[in-house]
């Protein structure tokens, strides 16, 4: 997960427990966001990324959001290419094409303490969406 203070650790329990149980392959944690924690620009992003899965792989997202559960060994499994920006989604796509069982858990989302060095800068959401562009591919 992100450590800028925009989730709650906490909340791993939860996001984690369906691949604890055995039930999931991966989780991840939807972003339900407090008021001016997620800008308008970045959930419509988000959002068209989320539709561009369910696409490409039938796996029904809300959100690619940063908090995640999945086995280790598994994750290595996978062998994800991306260093950057564009790894979230790599992970999604990867898991879904090795037949993962994909789940999504609602998890409190809050304003950030500092700045995104993605979103924050203009360089930073340059290569982000290249990155993310290069895993549709």
């Amino acid at each position: 997960m992100d450590c800028d203070g925009s989730l709650d650790g906490q909340d791993l329990t939860r996001v984690a427990q369906p691949v604890v149980d055995g039930t999931s392959d991966l989780v991840l944690g939807a972003r339900i966001a407090a008021p001016g924690a997620w800008p308008w620009h970045l959930r419509v992003a988000n959002r068209h990324l989320a539709r561009a899965v369910e696409r490409r792989t039938g796996v029904h997202l809300t959100d690619l959001g940063p908090m995640r559960a999945a086995r280790r060994e598994r994750l290595l499994d996978l062998h994800l290419r991306d260093r950057r920006f564009g790894w979230p989604l790599e992970m999604v796509l990867c898991a879904a094409a090795a037949g993962w069982n994909i789940d999504e858990i609602d998890v409190p989302y809050r304003p950030r303490v500092g700045r995104s060095k993605v979103t924050g800068t203009v360089r930073g959401t340059i290569r982000a969406v290249h990155d993310m562009r290069v895993a549709l591919r």
